[in-house]
């Protein structure tokens, strides 16, 4: 491959020993030099260079997008999307209609409803489902994929009855007058159903990853660190559908595979551990959930509920079976990921964390999401990291103030207090379940708010600085995979993976114009892979 020369830009490296300059030089998908145009130009200028002009354009570090699942994404271009559908009336509606062409017993899947934005009452009951749809089963999602809706069709396909076992860590939910089902589903107890659907087709998933692929990419993504076994079909079928498309298609994105617990002995069989793979396509961590969300209160706190005194949430797992399931990766050494959203979930994964040797990548504590000062200083090895979604302060406020209460409230979404003690932090969406957009991610870590609002802030003293929030989606990412040496910033022998935007968001004047900011070009190796036309 011959050179290109990327020039006449603003390119922030965010290395330290050359901050700013205008042209980036790339051989064979590396950066090979970088400085101001002029130099550039007369040292690597030759007839077989290519030269892009980037027309003052600002260009940072290839975005990386540290927790998501390509999955979730893809099967928002494959399922009935109801993200963002503002009421009840309309989700039904949604419903009604994809039923309508649903033939008789084929699956109606969907996902990506949030009641909380619902303005005419909360979630749809079996009864309201059963109307909408009454030939075909139902199975949706909710946005954070701890809770799920079904109709009665879908129960009789599972051959669900009253005395039927719930696998451990899940609840049906059931209507106090007339105990049966009302329809909605926590946690496991969605196995019940999930069990009966068909699994989809080798060629469905493709399609659907292929399209989650160039959507990502669209948003200036060059890197993601995706969770997907647990919907792809398993290990297998996981790692052939992204070798496909990455190592034999060449689609571009480079995608870090985080792999289920129950696959590990799997992973052993094949030879696979963490770093497996190449730069574009390669093994994570060990993902493990220690306990579910704020929405439904089965995140794990160390204090009941401020609106449900008695309730602290709900512990995957037991202290003797989280240890066992640290002791079986540490056997392989393997990394974990482990996904903690209540301040009892950090500090069960950290005591038994404590207790074993680190390995060559680091431990991944995922969300984060309510802290104390104490788990913060216990962030602070090197050999951890935590993957943060700034996001979250838009879906969970002004609700969780209910939730959680004034005082452990400040401890919430803690990004600056994890920042300023020295925590490896990693940017990313959790998308679906969140906007894949990093521009929207980078908005809610300066404003905490939702885009629509215009107030401060919900705990304004967590706010980060437009170079803070980019560092979360570059360095941040490459921090957590221990690819430090080879992306994150733009740096002589480093990958030359960049993303370009149409404003300089380091001296934009309001958060805001965040908003109305594009990607122009998503740069992967040197190769152009996103262009906006």
């Amino acid at each position: 491959m011959s050179k290109i020369i990327f020039t006449k830009g603003k390119i922030y490296t965010f290395d330290q020993h050359h901050p700013v300059v205008e042209s980036v030089v790339v051989e064979n998908g590396r950066i090979v030099d970088l400085g101001i145009h002029k130099d550039m130009i007369l040292q690597w200028g030759r007839n077989d260079v290519k030269i892009i002009d980037l027309q003052g354009k600002m260009v940072t570090p290839g975005l990386i997008d540290s927790h998501l699942h390509l999955s979730g994404i893809a099967f928002q271009f494959l399922d009935l999307n109801l993200t963002g559908v503002r009421s009840k009336r309309e989700m039904l509606e949604k419903v009604r209609e994809r039923a309508n062409v649903t033939p008789p017993e084929k699956w109606l899947s969907g996902m990506g409803f949030d009641e909380n934005l619902f303005d005419d009452g909360g979630i749809p009951s079996i009864q309201e489902l059963d109307e909408a749809a009454p030939h075909c089963p139902v199975f949706i999602k909710r946005i954070c994929h701890h809770a799920f809706l079904v109709n009665s069709k879908a129960l009789e396909m599972a051959n669900y009855h009253s005395s039927v076992e719930v696998p451990a860590g899940g609840i049906v939910v059931l209507d106090p007058d007339t105990k049966k089902p009302t329809g909605l589903l926590l946690e496991t107890a969605s196995k019940l159903v999930t069990d009966h659907m068909p699994e989809r087709t080798y060629d469905e998933l493709k399609h659907g990853l292929e399209q989650a692929m160039k959507y990502a990419m669209e948003r200036g993504l060059t890197s993601v660190h995706t969770n997907d076994p647990r919907y792809l079909g398993g290990l297998d079928q996981t790692y052939t559908l992204y070798d496909e498309l990455i190592n034999r298609e060449k689609k571009g994105l480079r995608c870090n595979l985080l792999i289920d617990y129950p696959y590990l002995n799997r992973l052993k069989e094949r030879g696979m551990y963490a770093g497996y793979g190449n730069e574009s396509l390669q093994i994570g961590a060990i993902k493990i959930f220690a306990d579910g969300a704020f929405g439904r209160r089965t995140a794990l706190l160390s204090e009941p509920y401020q609106d449900a005194p008695g309730e602290y949430g709900e512990a995957m797992h037991d202290q003797e079976t989280l240890f066992q399931m640290v002791k079986d990766a540490r056997e392989f050494s393997m990394p974990i990921a482990v996904h903690t959203i209540g301040d009892q979930a950090v500090d069960s994964v950290l005591q038994v964390l404590e207790q074993f040797p680190s390995v060559k990548h680091r431990d991944r504590i995922i969300h984060v999401s309510l802290l104390r000062e104490d788990l913060i200083q216990r962030l602070t090895k090197p050999s951890l990291a935590a993957d943060i979604q700034p996001r979250f302060v838009v879906g969970d406020f002004p609700w969780l103030q209910d939730r959680l209460g004034e005082e452990r409230i400040q401890y919430a979404y803690a990004w600056k207090s994890l920042l300023s003690a020295g925590v490896l932090c990693a940017g990313g969406s959790d998308a679906p379940i969140e906007p894949l957009d990093p521009l929207l991610g980078i908005h809610a870590a300066l404003t905490r708010r939702n885009p629509a609002e215009s107030h401060d802030g919900w705990g304004k003293k967590e706010k980060l600085s437009v170079k803070e929030a980019l560092k979360l989606f570059t360095i941040g990412g490459a921090y957590a995979t221990n690819e430090e040496d080879i992306k994150g910033t733009i740096s002589r022998g480093k990958l030359a993976d960049m993303t370009i935007f149409s404003k300089d968001l380091l001296a934009i004047d309001h958060a805001d114009e965040l908003l109305s900011s594009e990607v122009e070009m998503t740069i992967i190796g040197g190769d152009i892979v996103y262009q906006k036309s």
